[in-house]
Protein backbone atom coordinates (compact mmCIF):
# COMPACT_ATOMS: atom_id res chain seq x y z
CA UNK A 1 0.00 0.00 0.00
CA UNK A 2 2.80 2.23 0.77
CA UNK A 3 3.80 2.39 -3.01
CA UNK A 4 0.98 3.81 -4.16
CA UNK A 5 1.28 7.18 -1.53
CA UNK A 6 3.66 8.88 -4.09
CA UNK A 7 -0.10 9.32 -6.21
CA UNK A 8 -3.21 11.03 -5.81
CA UNK A 9 -6.54 8.70 -5.00
CA UNK A 10 -7.90 7.08 -8.17
CA UNK A 11 -4.64 8.26 -9.80
CA UNK A 12 -1.85 5.87 -10.99
CA UNK A 13 2.49 6.23 -10.92
CA UNK A 14 2.39 7.69 -14.84
CA UNK A 15 0.63 10.74 -12.38
CA UNK A 16 3.66 11.25 -9.85
CA UNK A 17 6.31 11.71 -12.57
CA UNK A 18 7.94 15.37 -12.69
CA UNK A 19 8.46 14.64 -16.39
CA UNK A 20 6.68 11.72 -18.87
CA UNK A 21 8.31 10.48 -22.10
CA UNK A 22 4.68 11.13 -23.29
CA UNK A 23 5.78 14.80 -23.10
CA UNK A 24 9.17 14.58 -24.02
CA UNK A 25 9.54 17.01 -27.39
CA UNK A 26 10.53 15.53 -30.77
CA UNK A 27 11.51 17.88 -33.04
CA UNK A 28 10.57 16.10 -36.46
CA UNK A 29 11.27 19.38 -38.61
CA UNK A 30 14.44 18.71 -36.99
CA UNK A 31 15.84 15.34 -37.59
CA UNK A 32 14.07 14.15 -34.57
CA UNK A 33 15.72 16.38 -32.23
CA UNK A 34 15.08 15.28 -28.48
CA UNK A 35 14.75 17.79 -26.07
CA UNK A 36 17.63 17.18 -23.58
CA UNK A 37 16.47 18.77 -20.26
CA UNK A 38 12.91 17.08 -21.20
CA UNK A 39 14.06 14.01 -21.81
CA UNK A 40 16.55 13.81 -18.80
CA UNK A 41 13.82 14.85 -16.39
CA UNK A 42 12.18 11.34 -17.76
CA UNK A 43 14.30 9.20 -17.62
CA UNK A 44 15.15 10.39 -13.89
CA UNK A 45 11.66 10.02 -13.70
CA UNK A 46 11.12 6.02 -15.16
CA UNK A 47 14.11 5.27 -12.29
CA UNK A 48 11.73 5.12 -9.77
CA UNK A 49 10.15 2.69 -11.45
CA UNK A 50 12.48 0.31 -10.47
CA UNK A 51 11.91 1.28 -6.70
CA UNK A 52 8.20 -0.45 -7.43
CA UNK A 53 10.12 -3.62 -8.55
CA UNK A 54 10.90 -3.44 -4.64
CA UNK A 55 14.09 -5.06 -4.11
CA UNK A 56 17.50 -3.80 -3.14
CA UNK A 57 18.72 -5.91 -5.86
CA UNK A 58 17.65 -2.98 -8.84
CA UNK A 59 19.50 -0.55 -6.60
CA UNK A 60 22.86 -0.98 -8.79
CA UNK A 61 20.74 -0.73 -12.30
CA UNK A 62 18.83 2.51 -10.67
CA UNK A 63 22.47 4.14 -9.28
CA UNK A 64 23.54 3.08 -13.17
CA UNK A 65 21.17 4.70 -14.95
CA UNK A 66 21.17 8.19 -12.63
CA UNK A 67 24.98 8.35 -13.40
CA UNK A 68 24.59 8.46 -16.70
CA UNK A 69 22.10 11.30 -16.44
CA UNK A 70 24.51 13.04 -14.63
CA UNK A 71 26.93 12.86 -17.08
CA UNK A 72 24.41 14.10 -19.97
CA UNK A 73 23.57 16.80 -17.51
CA UNK A 74 26.80 18.02 -16.53
CA UNK A 75 27.80 18.48 -20.19
CA UNK A 76 24.51 20.09 -20.62
CA UNK A 77 25.20 22.71 -18.09
CA UNK A 78 28.51 23.42 -18.96
CA UNK A 79 27.61 24.06 -22.15
CA UNK A 80 24.40 24.93 -22.48
CA UNK A 81 23.92 27.05 -26.18
CA UNK A 82 25.22 23.92 -27.70
CA UNK A 83 23.10 21.07 -25.52
CA UNK A 84 19.52 22.34 -26.29
CA UNK A 85 18.63 18.82 -27.73
CA UNK A 86 20.34 15.63 -27.35
CA UNK A 87 22.01 14.83 -30.87
CA UNK A 88 23.58 18.62 -30.83
CA UNK A 89 25.46 18.13 -27.12
CA UNK A 90 26.30 14.69 -28.87
CA UNK A 91 28.06 16.32 -32.30
CA UNK A 92 28.87 19.63 -30.07
CA UNK A 93 30.88 18.02 -27.30
CA UNK A 94 32.49 15.13 -29.70
CA UNK A 95 34.08 18.64 -31.60
CA UNK A 96 35.84 19.26 -28.43
CA UNK A 97 37.56 15.52 -28.03
CA UNK A 98 35.67 14.79 -25.04
CA UNK A 99 32.89 12.00 -24.78
CA UNK A 100 31.90 11.84 -21.36
CA UNK A 101 28.20 12.59 -22.27
CA UNK A 102 28.10 10.78 -25.33
CA UNK A 103 29.00 7.78 -23.50
CA UNK A 104 26.59 8.36 -20.80
CA UNK A 105 23.99 8.67 -23.43
CA UNK A 106 24.37 5.56 -25.06
CA UNK A 107 24.40 3.49 -21.76
CA UNK A 108 21.18 5.42 -20.38
CA UNK A 109 19.85 4.81 -23.94
CA UNK A 110 20.77 0.62 -23.65
CA UNK A 111 19.42 1.07 -20.22
CA UNK A 112 15.84 2.59 -20.98
CA UNK A 113 15.80 0.08 -24.19
CA UNK A 114 16.07 -2.95 -21.44
CA UNK A 115 13.65 -1.62 -18.84
CA UNK A 116 11.33 -0.61 -22.62
CA UNK A 117 11.78 -4.22 -24.09
CA UNK A 118 10.85 -5.77 -20.40
CA UNK A 119 7.89 -4.19 -19.97
CA UNK A 120 6.30 -4.55 -24.25
CA UNK A 121 7.51 -8.22 -23.53
CA UNK A 122 5.57 -8.43 -20.35
CA UNK A 123 2.90 -6.72 -21.87
CA UNK A 124 2.63 -8.43 -24.94
CA UNK A 125 2.89 -11.76 -23.26
CA UNK A 126 -0.01 -12.13 -20.08
CA UNK A 127 0.99 -15.56 -19.52
CA UNK A 128 4.71 -14.74 -18.65
CA UNK A 129 6.05 -13.78 -15.08
CA UNK A 130 8.09 -9.89 -15.19
CA UNK A 131 11.69 -12.06 -14.02
CA UNK A 132 10.90 -13.90 -17.69
CA UNK A 133 10.31 -10.56 -19.45
CA UNK A 134 13.96 -8.91 -17.88
CA UNK A 135 15.48 -11.95 -18.40
CA UNK A 136 14.80 -11.65 -22.11
CA UNK A 137 15.37 -7.56 -22.47
CA UNK A 138 18.64 -8.22 -20.14
CA UNK A 139 19.90 -10.73 -22.94
CA UNK A 140 19.28 -8.96 -25.81
CA UNK A 141 20.26 -4.84 -24.49
CA UNK A 142 22.63 -4.90 -21.85
CA UNK A 143 23.93 -8.11 -21.45
CA UNK A 144 26.13 -8.38 -24.78
CA UNK A 145 28.06 -4.73 -23.59
CA UNK A 146 28.66 -5.59 -19.73
CA UNK A 147 31.61 -7.74 -18.04
CA UNK A 148 31.88 -10.59 -16.38
CA UNK A 149 31.98 -8.54 -12.99
CA UNK A 150 29.08 -6.86 -13.87
CA UNK A 151 26.63 -9.14 -15.52
CA UNK A 152 25.86 -11.61 -12.08
CA UNK A 153 24.68 -8.04 -10.55
CA UNK A 154 21.77 -7.50 -12.98
CA UNK A 155 21.18 -11.39 -13.49
CA UNK A 156 20.73 -11.12 -9.35
CA UNK A 157 18.07 -8.22 -9.98
CA UNK A 158 16.27 -10.14 -12.84
CA UNK A 159 15.60 -12.79 -10.53
CA UNK A 160 14.52 -10.25 -7.44
CA UNK A 161 11.50 -9.11 -9.82
CA UNK A 162 7.94 -9.38 -8.04
CA UNK A 163 5.18 -11.54 -9.21
CA UNK A 164 3.87 -9.76 -12.11
CA UNK A 165 0.21 -9.05 -10.33
CA UNK A 166 2.11 -7.25 -7.33
CA UNK A 167 3.56 -5.23 -9.59
CA UNK A 168 0.86 -3.96 -11.59
CA UNK A 169 -0.94 -3.21 -8.63
CA UNK A 170 1.92 -1.01 -7.90
CA UNK A 171 1.17 1.14 -10.86
CA UNK A 172 -2.04 1.92 -10.43
CA UNK A 173 -6.01 1.20 -8.38
CA UNK A 174 -5.46 -2.54 -8.54
CA UNK A 175 -9.34 -2.00 -9.73
CA UNK A 176 -8.49 0.01 -12.15
CA UNK A 177 -5.85 -1.93 -13.84
CA UNK A 178 -7.90 -0.73 -17.68
CA UNK A 179 -6.30 2.50 -16.68
CA UNK A 180 -2.72 1.65 -15.55
CA UNK A 181 -2.80 -0.39 -18.75
CA UNK A 182 -3.74 2.31 -20.88
CA UNK A 183 -1.57 5.07 -19.94
CA UNK A 184 1.45 2.62 -19.39
CA UNK A 185 0.95 1.85 -23.30
CA UNK A 186 1.34 5.36 -23.98
CA UNK A 187 4.21 6.09 -21.81
CA UNK A 188 5.95 2.69 -23.50
CA UNK A 189 5.08 4.03 -27.07
CA UNK A 190 6.69 7.18 -26.34
CA UNK A 191 10.04 5.96 -24.82
CA UNK A 192 10.29 3.09 -27.46
CA UNK A 193 10.04 5.58 -30.06
CA UNK A 194 12.61 8.35 -28.52
CA UNK A 195 14.85 5.03 -27.77
CA UNK A 196 14.58 4.14 -31.45
CA UNK A 197 15.81 7.80 -32.07
CA UNK A 198 18.81 7.92 -30.16
CA UNK A 199 20.48 3.83 -31.18
CA UNK A 200 19.63 5.28 -34.94
CA UNK A 201 21.56 8.40 -33.82
CA UNK A 202 24.33 6.92 -31.60
CA UNK A 203 24.85 4.34 -34.40
CA UNK A 204 26.03 7.40 -36.73
CA UNK A 205 29.57 7.29 -38.08
CA UNK A 206 29.47 11.28 -36.70
CA UNK A 207 28.41 10.09 -33.38
CA UNK A 208 31.31 7.75 -32.33
CA UNK A 209 34.37 8.91 -30.71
Amino acid sequence: MAAQSSFPPGGTWFDSLKKSFVNVPVDSANGDAISTSDFLDAAESLTTLFDLLGSVAFKPVKNDMLGNVKKVRDRQLASPADSSNLQSLVLNELKTKQHTATEGLLWLTRGLDFTAQALRHNTSNPSDELSTSFRASYSSTLKPHHSFLVKPIFSAAMSATPYKKDFYAKLGVESDQAKVKEELGRWLACLEKQVGVLNQFLARKESKW
